[in-house]
């Protein structure tokens, strides 16, 4: 595995960070990783805007590292201190917001070096989304992700996947039953984990657009028929779209996720077994989601080559931080419901 690169300080950092040759070096690197070594002593010189300006504008995955003697310090201002940072290690008795474990250094650097140029995408795509609107946020995750999908890791890892053959399900993939002035939208390929094929989101897209047009709808209920939520995209139809370009466009103006963000206040999820990828992505847009206390969570596209597809790097950092969502996404970490309820990313855990 390749090391990340390694700062001691501000000022190592700020060295490091002004060559003239820094960007096209630390985001070519076989590991897009740089680790900056803060001191409690920083408290006092930060945030320097040269230094936060910097670190935002490197394409490079950048990680602050907190010490055990800031365990004293202000939470907000400790927040302050780590805002421009992709990613934040320290300990548990540090008060610093969004901070992940100082052992997941090497599990970040891994997958930093398994996937670099989707590791650089994406902390250049959530940087660029911070607070942007919805529609913005999903033009751009979808020019990234389109872009990825003509890269050679997408390629490679398309390559070995094996020929799939897709059982034949005569029911309409969305189920949508109303109760009054509720909606149920069920997804319904059980024989396929409801794998996010383009008929289901075509189906979801239809229903959703005809929930906005009916001012006597009150409530929808998006649930999942079988013992899966969603198992994300479905792997059978990753790579059919003719080009990246039309990929896009496709994804631009066909999004679900646009819909439920529009819905979101009248929108509850209930999610159970495995969500993975849309399954996760998707739900963090509603204003309610409920999840069976088996339930996990995880973000595969960057192991894959790829960032996040169907708006999560809009819907879950709002949920849970950029630099939460940063690690969580890098990573391909499976975290159960107790976790997803700490960060933020469902709102409750209900009985089975």
């Amino acid at each position: 595995m390749a090391a990340p690169i390694q700062t001691t300080g501000l000022a190592e950092a700020l060295e490091l960070l002004s060559h003239p040759y820094a960007g096209e070096d630390l985001g070519l690197a076989d590991c897009p990783v740089i680790l900056v070594g803060l001191t409690a002593d920083n408290l006092s010189q930060w945030p320097s805007p040269e230094m936060a300006g910097m670190v935002k504008s490197t394409p490079a995955v950048m990680v602050a590292s907190l010490p055990d003697d800031c365990e004293s310090a202000d939470s907000s201002k400790l927040a302050e201190l780590c805002e421009p940072f992709d990613i934040v290690l320290a300990s548990d008795d540090v008060p610093a917001p969004l901070a992940m474990p100082p052992g997941e250094l090497d599990q970040i650097a891994a997958a930093a070096s398994a996937s670099p140029a989707a590791a650089v995408a994406l902390v250049q795509l959530l940087r660029l989304s911070e607070g942007r609107s919805t529609a913005d946020g999903l033009v751009a995750e979808s020019l990234a992700y389109s872009t990825l999908q003509s890269g050679p890791q997408f390629q490679a890892w398309l390559g070995i996947q094996p020929s799939r053959l897709v059982p034949n399900n005569p029911e309409p993939a969305v189920q949508a039953e109303r109760t009054g002035s509720t909606l149920r939208l069920t997804l319904n390929r059980p024989e396929r984990h409801n794998a996010f094929s383009a008929e289901m989101r075509d189906g979801l897209v239809e229903q959703l657009r005809a929930a906005w047009a009916d001012p006597s709808l009150d409530g929808i209920v998006l649930d999942g028929a079988g013992p899966t939520f969603c198992s994300g995209g479905d792997l059978a139809e990753f790579g059919t779209t003719p080009d990246p370009g039309t990929a896009h466009r496709i994804r631009s103006v066909r999004s679900a996720a646009f819909w439920i963000d529009r819905l979101a206040a009248k929108t509850r999820v209930m999610v159970h077994g495995t969500c993975v990828g849309a399954g996760v992505e998707l739900p963090a847009y509603a204003h309610d989601v409920a999840a069976h206390p088996d339930t996990t969570f995880r973000l595969p596209e960057v192991a894959m080559g790829l960032v996040p597809g169907a708006g999560g790097t809009v819907s879950i950092a709002r949920r849970i931080g950029r630099q939460r969502l940063c690690h969580f996404a890098l990573t391909n970490t499976e975290i159960d419901t107790a976790c997803a309820l700490s960060w933020g990313l469902i709102d409750r855990i209900i009985p089975r």
